[in-house]
């Protein structure tokens, strides 16, 4: 029997609209200024230089290898934002909340930013996401369990501040994280085979 989707598809969007109202209502005026900084590419430069740092020494000063993991992570990350930005957003069409009219005073915003017209799916979920996957395999037996999860969290964290300023419903989110998180595997791949070659 075929999956109904004219009920589930419709019912899937309810539950994902309903749960980005309940996130995005839970919000502090403290906290607006401080999620909106967060979720600016600019200000982890110095978390990822900081990353860099430490893949140099846990791949033992090894300057061929440090070089080939920031070309592999440039070109996983610059792969997965294109993958969501100009394919999956013009594709489907899904407006983001702060631009969905049947939201419109139901939406707490920041700064009145409202992001670009459409949202699925977040490519800040897919960057971040794509960053923590890629070092969280290609360093996995060099670097210490807390650094990995630590990664995770950070992804976790910038993905939240979407939803929190009103721009990308959770749905958003999974779906950026799954596209990074799998560009990020077959970089991380690619990266193992010619560094070790």
């Amino acid at each position: 029997m075929l999956l109904d989707t004219a009920g589930v598809l419709p019912l899937l969007s309810n539950w994902d609209t309903d749960l980005f109202l309940w996130l995005n209502q839970r919000h502090l005026p403290i906290l607006d200024s401080l999620m909106f900084n967060l979720s600016k590419t600019t200000v982890w430069i110095p978390f990822y230089l900081g990353l860099l740092v430490m893949a140099y020494y846990s791949l033992a000063k090894n300057l061929r290898q440090t070089l080939l993991l920031v070309i592999f992570i440039a070109l996983t990350v610059v792969a997965a934002d294109r993958f969501t930005s100009g394919v999956m957003k013009p594709y489907f069409e899904r407006l983001r909340p702060s631009h969905e009219p049947s939201l419109q005073g139901q939406v707490h915003l920041v700064n009145d930013y409202r992001g670009g017209k459409y949202g699925f799916a977040s490519s800040h979920a897919a960057n971040t996401f794509a960053l923590a996957t890629f070092f969280g395999v290609a360093l996995y037996d060099r670097w210490p369990l807390w650094a990995r999860l630590g990664l995770f969290g950070w992804a976790v964290l910038v993905s939240y501040t979407r939803i929190y300023l009103g721009v990308h419903y959770p749905a958003d989110i999974l779906a950026g994280a799954l596209v990074g998180g799998l560009f990020a595997l077959g970089g991380a791949w690619a990266w193992q085979r010619l560094s070790s070659s």
